[in-house]
């Protein structure tokens, strides 16, 4: 179990925002770290991505991995 602490402007705004989503607030608060964490994971696999990427600049058509990979 967490619990948080909110001023009563921002508790409302939770508050009003799930209901208006037809959500818990549990719920909201769920879904949203969650969707944080993977879109931290995202943004960190992207940029390592693209750093190997800078590295070595080669692409392949979706043809030639299928070759490569004898499909």
């Amino acid at each position: 179990m967490i619990s948080l602490r909110l001023n009563d402007r921002d508790e409302s705004l939770v508050k009003n925002y799930a209901a208006l989503m037809g959500i818990s607030v549990s719920e909201l608060v769920r879904k949203s770290v969650i969707e944080r964490i993977e879109d931290e994971i995202d943004l960190n696999t992207y940029n390592e991505a693209m750093a190997e990427y800078k590295k070595n600049p080669v692409t392949y058509t979706h043809k030639e991995v299928r070759a490569l990979i004898g499909l």
